[in-house]
């Protein structure tokens, strides 16, 4: 287990507009905000389109992470993640978990790792940051190279 206290900085309201790119636009707020790392401790919103990671195919090696991707569409969207900073690239790594109503299935529903959307009329977020400790996402090689939350030294 890896556990800190974290020290929190500013608290935002956010909402992204329809059409945008759910991670352009994450990652435009963050770099005209200053904000390297921090919390999403949860947005609404629907997607017209989004990428989830799964499978129809059964999974080979449940043990192993899994890269495939499915698409969604039309969808109602609730969701959360971290905010963490890529040590070898020093961008700011989303990992965001997507719970989503499939509205033309009678909102049948999928949940899993959301790699990519599109806003459907509105996304409205919290975003907390963190001012310390220094939050990154390193590339773990004993766990199929996943990049995994880790939490250094204060990052002021």
């Amino acid at each position: 287990m890896r556990a800190s206290e974290l020290t929190l900085g500013r608290t935002f309201g956010v909402t992204f507009e329809h059409d945008e790119d759910f991670f352009e636009t994450l990652a435009s707020f963050c770099k005209d905000n200053e904000v390297s790392q921090g919390y999403i401790p949860m947005f609404i919103g629907a997607f017209s389109e989004a990428e989830i990671v799964g499978t129809c195919d059964g999974l080979t090696h449940p043990e192993q992470p899994l890269w495939e991707r499915t698409r969604i569409e039309c969808v109602e969207a609730l969701g959360g993640g971290t905010l963490a900073q890529d040590p070898a690239t020093g961008l700011v790594l989303p990992h965001i978990h997507l719970a989503a109503g499939l509205k033309g299935a009678n909102a049948d529903g999928r949940t899993s790792h959301l790699l990519s959307a599109r806003v459907q009329f509105l996304s409205e977020l919290l975003i907390v940051e963190v001012a310390a400790p220094a939050m990154t996402r390193p590339r773990d090689p004993n766990v199929y190279d996943v990049p995994l939350l880790t939490f250094g030294p204060t990052s002021e």
